[in-house]
């Protein structure tokens, strides 16, 4: 597990999912090892999980896990095969996420009041994640020091601790200078520790996830949006309007900082509304 670099929140999944596995090995009677674990003892136990109605993805995490150990056992040699090679997980159907259009997104940032207490950092923020396509993480994380406004990027730290450079367009970087520069920002008692992150909550100290969500809702209720949207949409809507505009597939997973083209590919299918009023406006037997 150290090997693979994994958070410690994986850790842990991978742990509960394999105590699930001792937990339905004790229900059925099944007095083996792990060692001694068969393929039909797998398949029984991905058959008992979905009678429990634990989701797709959530099954495929738990394989996923499963594997993951027996990889490790193998590497260890503790034991000569893994019964989990031949271990199928369910077909999980790639859901289309939910996307702002441009006009969406340019009337949720105009709906935060520049003049509200946090309303400039709340622009900022929200302005950054529209530019960059960062996950909530890697939001609250950005720190002043990874920030070159005179070349326009900024250095992100995703996933398992993961660097990247991302472009930041003139709009984010104004309204974080904005932010910085401005009043409540300079004269607040800011923690020790927290010094270099650019984003502050109002004790001084870098933000949590769960105020971003806040600031997100908040924000799309005001404008008037009825959609779902979550700090999430905001990385789709970025995504999606990059490939809608034509840009490469291969530049857009760099930044958004996906190890798979596959998983960047989804984006591709957010296409279909312009290429069906290209259909609709230019062949002859689409009118």
């Amino acid at each position: 597990m150290l090997e693979r670099s994994l958070s410690v929140n994986s850790i842990d999944a991978y742990i509960r999912d394999i105590g699930k596995l001792a937990e339905y090995l004790n229900i059925k009677g099944f007095n083996v090892r792990a060692t001694e674990i068969e393929l039909k003892h797998l398949e029984g136990f991905i058959h008992w999980i979905n009678e429990l109605g634990l989701g797709e993805r959530t099954q495929a995490r738990i394989i996923s896990g499963l594997k993951a150990f027996y990889k490790y056992l193998l590497i260890e040699d503790i034991i000569d095969f893994a019964p989990t090679d031949l271990l199928e997980g369910p077909r999980l159907e790639r859901k289309i996420p939910e996307v702002l259009s441009v006009e969406e997104v340019n009337k949720v940032l105009a709906a935060i009041d520049l003049s509200s207490a946090h309303g400039t950092r709340n622009r900022a923020m929200l302005e950054t994640l529209y530019a960059c396509g960062l996950r909530v993480s890697e939001l609250i994380n950005l720190k002043l020091s990874n920030l070159y406004p005179d070349i326009g990027f900024v250095k992100v730290i995703g996933k398992n601790n993961k660097e990247r450079i991302v472009p930041i367009g003139q709009s984010a970087l104004k309204h974080i200078n904005l932010y910085i520069e401005g009043v409540r920002r300079s004269q607040m008692n800011i923690h020790k520790e927290h010094e270099n992150f650019i984003f502050l909550n109002r004790l001084g100290k870098k933000l949590s996830r769960v105020m971003v969500f806040m600031v997100v809702k908040d924000a799309v209720r005001d404008a008037g949006i009825e959609k779902n949207v979550s700090p999430h949409t905001f990385r789709h809507s970025f995504a999606t309007h990059l490939v809608e505009g034509g840009a490469d597939l291969k530049a857009v997973q760099d930044m958004l900082g996906h190890e798979s083209i596959i998983t960047t590919e989804i984006y591709t299918h957010l296409d279909k509304e312009f290429l069906r009023e290209t259909i609709q406006n230019f062949h002859p037997r689409g009118r």
